[in-house]
């Protein structure tokens, strides 16, 4: 089975390390610092344990797939890596910065994939010397439980780095939808912001609570969660960037996020991973 590595132990990431374990892939799990590592693992097991206790997995399952993820903070340890999945904080110049140091570091034959939720594939690939190995792996959240997975061609992406990227989804559980042109925001996270923007603004102006929204929307359409129940879940910082991003690339005017939820942002009030957000999370 190929050796796995993914970068960055925060929700997304120790999400896909999760599920990977669970297939039997090994995997290196990195993080800027031990703290941050401790965090992540220490969801992986939190998620592990639940799953247990719904007798979805046995005991022993559990500490097969702890075993099988090795935390280190030395980049320069994903070298051997045959997948590469880069997820860290959805901002473009620091995705960048990795991927520059992801391809001095790994193997001529790697596949260097990106788990962001609309910024551009190519302009990510464009800083290193293989675009045609670059490829977007668009996870949801919680990943264990979430069954798509958006691969997303850049500019250059090659046939084969899409068709082993869809492979390496797959292998973990996924179902994949293949997006043929990176344009921001793919095709969930356009829908999804576009959505979002207008439940938002039914607050901000005061037609409706965000308890109503969500309500109409899970009773109304069958959605399993609200738009801000989604958002607080994701965070809303990471729905103000992602706004932003598809506003840039289409200036069109739709996806400007509110500014109720710019202030949310700016005030450390982004759900549930601050403990506040649309709803208390306490």
């Amino acid at each position: 089975m190929p050796q796995l590595a993914v970068v960055g132990s925060g929700l997304m990431g120790s999400g896909i390390a999760q599920v990977a374990a669970m297939a039997g892939y090994d995997v290196l799990l990195h993080d800027v610092s031990p703290e941050q590592l401790d965090k992540g693992q220490a969801e992986i097991r939190r998620s592990l344990d639940r799953l247990a206790a719904k007798d979805r997995i046995g005991p022993d399952d559990v500490e097969a797939a702890i075993g099988r993820i090795s935390p280190t903070t030395d980049l320069d340890a994903v070298s051997g890596a045959d997948v590469v999945v880069e997820a860290v904080v959805e901002k473009l110049e620091v995705k960048q910065d990795l991927f520059r140091r992801l391809d001095e570091l790994c193997k001529p034959d790697a596949v260097l994939a990106t788990n962001t939720s609309a910024l551009p594939i190519t302009r990510i690939a464009a800083v290193t010397e293989r675009p045609e190995q670059v490829v977007g792996t668009h996870f949801f959240s919680p990943v264990p439980v979430m069954k798509l997975c958006e691969v997303v061609r850049g500019y250059k992406t090659s046939d084969e780095t899409l068709a082993r990227a869809v492979s390496f989804a797959e292998a973990v559980g996924k179902t994949c939808v293949v997006v043929n042109r990176d344009v921001a925001g793919f095709i969930t996270t356009r829908l999804i912001v576009a959505f979002s923007v207008e439940a938002a603004r039914l607050v901000e102006s005061g037609i409706a609570t965000a308890e109503d929204v969500d309500t109409a929307c899970r009773l109304g359409f069958g959605h399993a969660m609200g738009p801000l129940e989604t958002m607080d879940l994701t965070g809303v910082d990471v729905f103000v960037n992602a706004s932003r991003n598809i506003l840039a690339d289409t200036a069109d005017p739709k996806f400007a996020p509110p500014e109720v939820t710019v202030r949310m942002a700016a005030a450390g009030d982004l759900g549930r991973k601050t403990g506040q957000g649309w709803y208390p999370h306490r």
